[in-house]
């Protein structure tokens, strides 16, 4: 194979990796009726004019399998962090009592459960769309190859090549999504 399509190859494959990797994030943030604090990933708190991550203005702690706890580093951000925590919409009400935040997650319901696959599902959907287009690209680019002298056969193996790694990563992808299922529904 030539260096061209070694290159094709590792920056399709890098690229394909890429979107796992934010798939696996994605669902991180999708709750299963644990505590997690990747729940909050993603809030910003005002921290004196300026949106600064709620991990960097206090301590997020599991204190047990249904409550997260917040304690800020200054005592006067648990408003802006109480604040932040309600715009972000995540489902959580919290409860200050003067030193912490207390975040306490609601068992879940059968219908909040289904729904909440179905937000994995449109996740895992976004990550093969990604993938999928990660393999068109590749493809383009070897026939532009084939156009500038690349034999045809080397061509179709690559294509071939191509396609094997598009269906590892589609199928890791449907891994990842029965897995947070299958965590989801688990009561």
């Amino acid at each position: 194979m030539s260096d061209d399509l070694l290159l094709i190859m590792a920056d399709t494959e890098d690229l394909m990796n890429k979107s796992i990797g934010h798939l696996e994030t994605e669902l991180l943030k999708i709750r299963a009726g644990k505590a997690n604090p990747q729940i909050l990933e993603g809030i910003v708190v005002d921290y004196y004019g300026s949106l600064t991550p709620i991990n960097q203005v206090g301590n997020i702690s599991v204190l047990d399998a249904r409550t997260l706890s917040i304690q800020p580093w200054e005592k006067n951000m648990l408003q802006p962090i109480e604040r932040a925590i309600i715009a972000s919409n995540i489902g959580l009400n919290p409860q200050n009592d003067g030193n912490t935040i207390r975040l306490y997650m609601p068992p879940l319901t059968e219908e909040r459960r289904r729904e909440l696959v179905k937000k994995a599902n449109g996740e895992g959907e976004n990550s093969k769309v990604a993938i999928r287009n990660l393999r068109r690209d590749a493809i383009e680019s070897i026939k532009k190859l084939q156009k500038e002298g690349l034999s045809e056969d080397e061509s179709k193996d690559a294509e071939k090549e191509v396609q094997d790694l598009t269906n590892s990563f589609i199928t890791k992808v449907d891994n990842h999504l029965a897995r947070k299922e299958k965590e989801i529904m688990a009561i």
